[in-house]
């Protein structure tokens, strides 16, 4: 794996989440705000589409995008570019896959790198998505700079660190996002190498990306749940084991999982669609860089270019 792919797949897996975000962030929006409710605000995804559909209109379901989309660009051009130079110096010596243990040291090296650089744009982006949960309308608005203003007034810059304990912890969800999608990955190219079927299509790795973010987030839910309150600014939990405990005890194993079902259909769209577009934009972007310099010296030697 070059320097240059490793930075490719980071431009590729930006943009890949730009779409895959953009395509299900009203998803994002509720179930962050689901997350972040206490037992006494119980409501359904209708009737919290109806709520703010009522109050805020269609834009409403958009608060926090702009700090969302520079978070998953973030996020994920940071988290590519540290998996596949991880990666890459693990398949030496004309190895073609991972391991199994492979596959979690990849995924615990580039997770980790990623939440800390990531960290405080999510700290904005939550505290954007949950600030008109109240039914005061007159509460206003922040925009991504006056937000990460308001905080840094607030609570310094420690405030944009807030939550990074569940945050490292829910490293764990990326890591076994990352090994299943490998590990399926392996068995279906080997599985299509005996049958002497073509390579993988847009189609498998929307379908592996999907089936490996639905394992991941399941497995790790109830700490995106104390994640999303961190974010928020909850000050009563002194820990993320005591956030578990508090809410368990408080909201019951119901608390835990609370936006559970939109998080669900969010991520795991998200992530087919960041897997099929981040592999496309990857094979198109190379493929440009090596038709470029024959387009240049066509150019200089006035030969027509024909499709």
């Amino acid at each position: 794996m070059s320097l240059n792919d490793s930075v490719i797949h980071a431009l590729a897996g930006a943009g890949g989440g730009v779409l895959a975000m953009t395509a299900t962030y009203p998803l994002v929006f509720l179930s962050t705000r689901a997350a972040v409710k206490t037992q006494n605000e119980n409501k359904s995804v209708y009737q919290a589409v109806v709520d703010v559909l009522d109050r805020e209109g269609i834009l409403g379901l958009y608060s926090g995008l702009s700090s969302s989309l520079l978070g998953i660009a973030v996020t994920n051009g940071v988290y590519y570019y540290f998996y596949e130079r991880s990666r890459g110096a693990f398949l030496t010596g004309g190895k073609k896959a991972l391991t199994t243990m492979e596959s979690i040291l990849t995924g615990l090296i580039a997770g980790s790198a990623t939440t800390i650089i990531s960290n405080p744009i999510w700290v904005i982006q939550t505290s954007q998505a949950v600030r008109t949960m109240d039914s005061d309308s007159s509460v206003k608005k922040r925009g991504f700079l006056e937000t990460g203003q308001h905080i840094l007034a607030k609570f310094g810059m420690q405030g944009f660190m807030r939550g990074i304990g569940p945050a490292l912890v829910l490293v764990i969800n990326p890591v076994i996002q990352y090994s299943v999608f490998e590990q399926l990955k392996n068995f279906l190219i080997a599985r299509r190498k005996l049958q002497r079927k073509g390579g993988l299509t847009d189609l498998d790795f929307f379908v592996l990306g999907a089936i490996s973010k639905l394992v991941a987030t399941s497995a790790t839910y109830p700490y995106i749940v104390v994640k999303a309150r961190f974010h928020a600014g909850a000050s009563k939990y002194k820990s993320s084991l005591d956030a578990l405990g508090t809410i368990l005890r408080d909201e019951g194993i119901e608390g835990l999982f609370k936006g559970m079902s939109s998080k669900l259909v969010q991520s795991v769209l998200t992530a087919a669609i960041l897997f099929t577009f981040q592999r496309r934009i990857f094979l198109m972007t190379k493929a440009a860089l090596v038709l470029a310099p024959k387009l240049k010296i066509m150019y200089k030697l006035n030969i027509p270019y024909r499709v």
